[in-house]
């Protein structure tokens, strides 16, 4: 009897300490975000699944809901979507460890049957368990409002354009004849209606070129308030140095790249630029296409602008988009160009040095033209 009552002692010390271990362990949160709501589950470290909870999208519920297990939380999965600023700077501000995923890498199970917000969460979870959960980058809060006032400007920038084109349109369509670009952005708004003899005419023209003097004066304003953070960043300095790459263009690449340590490598950050081409081989066959879109769109258009800038007034990316261009054709010369200036912006970048078009292009240091 006494042994029996030693061995039911022990047993209970035992499972009491594998209890207490038990609470005591790390655990892994996933939120699935929506635009109204959000999903937090949370497991351990052996893929139990501990809790769950819909929450409106309210940081101070979240926290209440956390809280109990703040000193036990490994990390925070959240889901890259359109609204996540406010709940991962949100949570870093609390002292959590955030980790943003990147859903257009998360590739769930085919085969699941039974699909909604909770095991969205607890996949989240588990994949960062399992540490094979594909992330994205966290931008800087501080910078990342700058940023993406660079990125509005550029839709002012299109905006503009779509009006300076449908004016020279109209003045086409009433007279005729074509409008200098140059012309139509110096005219005042009065002297663009006495263009036209029609008073619908007359009345259009008028707004609009309103329209784009009061666009001009947004975009001027946005560039002078990101270049005074982009002078502040060495990063903008070292990019001036590159051919085609100019005042906005080192602005954007600048402030969207963040840190370029993420890119361990040039070609990383060229594939990052969406420069480099996007296919799947087998054997030396063609299996299928990968996503085109991978990558930052900013950056790509970044680089294309500039590639378009250097073979016009460099006289090395000139020659060199000739004999591609040659092989075989401009539009492909031109993104092999633009994946050049990213290879030689990471590298410029990284080390903090100027430009060197030797290193660039170094198969025509024999082949330049000799000096008149």
């Amino acid at each position: 009897m006494n042994l029996l009552n030693t061995t039911m002692h022990h047993n209970n010390n035992a499972s009491r300490e594998e209890a207490k271990t038990k609470a005591l362990s790390p655990v892994i949160a996933g939120i699935d975000l929506h635009s109204n709501n959000l999903m937090a589950a949370l497991i351990d470290q052996t893929g139990q699944r501990i809790k769950h909870r819909k929450l409106p999208c309210r940081l101070e519920e979240l926290l209440e809901f956390l809280v109990p297990f703040k000193d036990r939380l490994q990390s925070i999965v959240v889901e890259s979507t359109f609204n996540w600023y406010w709940l991962v700077d949100g949570l870093q501000a609390q002292g959590y460890p955030v980790v943003l995923a990147n859903p257009a890498a998360i590739e769930q199970y085919n085969g699941i049957k039974h699909a909604d917000d909770k095991n969205d969460a607890f996949f989240l979870a588990e994949l960062q368990r399992l540490e094979i959960l594909p992330t994205g980058y966290i931008y800087d809060a501080t910078l990342r409002p700058v940023r993406d006032l660079l990125r509005r400007r550029l839709s002012l920038v299109r905006q503009r354009t779509a009006l300076l084109l449908s004016a020279k349109n109209l003045y086409m369509r009433t007279t005729g004849e074509s409008l200098n670009t140059n012309v139509l952005k110096v005219v005042e708004p009065q002297a663009a209606e006495k263009l036209y003899a029609h008073p619908a005419d007359q009345l259009i023209a008028r707004v609009q070129k309103q329209h784009i003097e009061a666009l001009a004066q947004s975009i001027e304003l946005i560039e002078k308030e990101v270049l005074q953070t982009a002078l502040k960043r060495p990063l903008y300095k070292s990019l001036q140095t590159l051919p085609g790459i100019g005042k906005i263009l080192g602005l954007t690449v600048a402030m969207e790249v963040g840190e370029v340590s993420r890119f361990k490598t040039p070609g990383q950050f060229a594939s990052y630029c969406r420069t480099v081409d996007s296919q799947r081989l087998s054997n030396g066959k063609k299996k299928g296409q990968n996503n085109a879109k991978c990558g930052n769109k900013y950056l790509a258009w970044a680089f294309v602008e500039g590639a378009n800038f250097a073979k016009r007034y460099d006289a090395d990316c000139r020659r060199w988009f000739d004999r591609k261009a040659a092989r075989t054709s401009k539009v492909i010369a031109t993104k092999a160009l633009a994946c050049k200036l990213a290879k030689a912006a990471w590298h410029v970048m990284s080390s903090g040095h100027a430009y060197d078009s030797k290193r660039m292009f170094a198969g025509l240091a024999n082949q330049r033209e000799p000096a008149d």
